[in-house]
């Protein structure tokens, strides 16, 4: 048999201690063409050091500052896609533990269809194995990109049926090389959050596929760089999904979204963060919300009409 050959991409940034469990885990897998990468994005902690000494079959990738998500594994898919002509490439974030067969089970599902563009499996609580953390994600008729699907659920075998699914989370993510080549990577617009949400928006809207397969398995952390709220990721929670909305859907969509997003997410959200004395997530959630406005009025993606 011909193996595709596939890069597996994980960002890091000051991640050094979260780095064990990923390499060992994906350098362990059974598929017998692929090359594991790490991008480093600017870290001060050592990791670069840490993981040429200690994984020297792994690819070091220094970009020399902090690019965000995005610019940082654009890095990694020009490496794969550009440099070694890989036929797919593995993002996974660097907080998980992956399963031995987890290359190969993306791979039998993507080789089904080549319009798979995007193809996840199973995550898992990396503290609770036996339960669900996203097995894809569901479309909502005011937000578009739903919630998780099977969040939080014991697995029982509910969820073994492949399948495509409306979006997906790139908590790990096997890509072909025709999306990259037709559309590019990740949208440096965004930095951090909502990446995976906009190139996956142009994907669909240019006919791919988003798949989802039980037999990919993998283990997380859950936000252990980024935080699971901090100050910076409430602004761009706040900022990148209202432009996700006002680039892709018309003006009727984004004014429920945008409506809804800013009483209930902004306004609610800076209350609960005040009574906290969270005070710099509370302004950082106002401060998301206007700069994208702003950014929809440079880039003539708003008019009147997305308001009233």
């Amino acid at each position: 048999m011909d193996y595709p050959k596939v890069i597996v991409l994980t960002l890091n940034y000051n991640g050094k201690t979260l780095l064990d469990d990923c390499i060992t885990s994906y350098l362990a897998n059974d598929y017998p063409n692929f090359e594991m990468v790490m991008i480093d994005n600017g870290s001060s902690d050592g990791s670069e050091e840490y993981v040429k000494g200690t994984y020297p079959m792994v690819t070091c990738i220094q970009t020399g500052k902090n690019l965000g998500y995005s610019g940082g594994f654009n890095v990694g898919l020009k490496y794969a896609f550009e440099e070694k002509k890989a036929d797919f490439a593995l993002i996974t974030n660097n907080d998980v533990k992956a399963d031995s067969k987890v290359i190969g089970s993306l791979i039998e599902a993507a080789l089904q269809d080549p319009l798979r563009a995007f193809i996840t499996g199973k995550v898992y609580y990396f503290d609770k194995p036996d339960t669900l953390q996203s097995v894809g994600k569901y479309e909502h008729p005011l937000r578009w990109n739903g919630e998780h699907i099977g969040a939080r659920e014991i697995d029982q075998g509910q969820y073994d049926e492949p399948s495509e699914r409306f979006f997906i989370d790139d908590i790990f993510t096997l890509v072909c090389r025709d999306v990259y080549e037709k559309l590019g990577g990740y949208d440096t617009t965004y930095f951090l959050q909502c990446e995976e949400y906009d190139w996956q928006a142009r994907a669909k809207k240019a006919g791919y596929k988003f798949y989802y397969t039980p037999f990919a398995k993998i283990w997380h952390k859950e936000s252990m760089t980024l935080g699971k709220w901090s100050p910076r990721k409430a602004y761009y929670d706040a900022r990148n999904t209202l432009i996700v909305v006002m680039r892709y859907k018309d003006s009727n969509f984004f004014r429920r979204y945008f409506w809804r997003h800013t009483g209930s997410f902004i306004f609610m959200g800076s209350l609960r963060s005040a009574k906290h004395l969270q005070i710099k997530i509370a302004f950082k959630l106002w401060q998301g919300l206007f700069s994208a406005i702003c950014w929809g009025i440079v880039n003539k993606k708003l008019s009147w009409k997305h308001f009233v």
